[in-house]
């Protein structure tokens, strides 16, 4: 049966997913786009997918066809998608690895899912989101990870409890100063083999209680009339430099 009503009980209680108070209630998020639904699947937090009525569907899943009107309501685009996926949140919970990303307050969702585009290609093995980050599951954000959130451990964790646990696992950290830092080229491969790098806030970098647990900052060497990089650039660069 195709649903052609917004009033349809579950269509309403679907488009809720796109606040974030639904979201942690339900433990649910929507994906919209062929590529992120086939991401979501292969993943396997796939729930359902929500499809217009008459659209070839993309893999072979538990769907609900819609009409136009009904799918324009759900999407969180100026021009819908014909695809939304369902997916429920990971549950992952624990620091993975010896190479890790502490993310303090960024607030620019474009910059959060670039930032997890990065963090992949350069081999991280867990992001770190502290309080006052952006949500992972706001639609920008998934969007601009371009499917890269299902590939790396991502959680949410207190800032400051994150670094003490770190320390515990004796894994050194890296803050980021242009002013008392040192230059991320000047690193010796030791030094690269275990590491938690923290990136800060776009307007006021890291919190300086953060920064007070850093064993060491960094800085990008560059042009002096360049007084500072986009958060998600920085990091870019410092991830590509450490994974050398």
């Amino acid at each position: 049966m195709i649903i052609t009503s917004c009033d349809n009980k579950k269509i309403k209680d679907l488009a809720k997913l796109n606040n974030k108070k639904y979201r942690d209630l339900t433990g649910e998020f929507l994906v919209e786009g062929e590529h992120l639904v086939i991401e979501a699947f292969n993943s396997g937090c796939l729930k359902e997918i929500i499809i217009e009525e008459g659209v070839h569907l993309p893999v072979d899943y538990n769907y609900t066809e819609v009409s136009h009107e009904v799918i324009s309501k759900l999407s969180s685009l100026d021009t819908p998608s014909n695809i939304i996926g369902v997916c429920s949140k990971s549950n992952n919970n624990s620091i993975i690895g010896d190479k890790i990303l502490i993310l303090d307050e960024i607030q620019d969702p474009g910059n959060l899912g670039t930032i997890i585009r990065s963090a992949v290609a350069f081999n991280i093995n867990t992001i770190i989101l502290t309080e006052n980050t952006v949500d992972l599951y706001n639609p920008k954000v998934i969007r601009a990870t371009q499917g890269m959130l299902f590939h790396i451990n991502i959680i949410s964790m207190n800032g400051i409890d994150c670094i003490n646990e770190l320390k515990s696992l004796n894994i050194p950290i890296y803050g980021t100063d242009v002013n008392n830092g040192v230059d991320v080229r000047s690193l010796s491969e030791n030094d690269k083999n275990r590491f938690a790098l923290v990136m800060g806030n776009e307007g006021n970098g890291v919190r300086q209680s953060i920064k007070d647990l850093c064993d060491k900052n960094l800085y990008i060497e560059m042009n002096k009339n360049v007084e500072s990089l986009n958060v998600a650039i920085a990091t870019s660069i410092l991830l590509y430099e450490l994974g050398r």
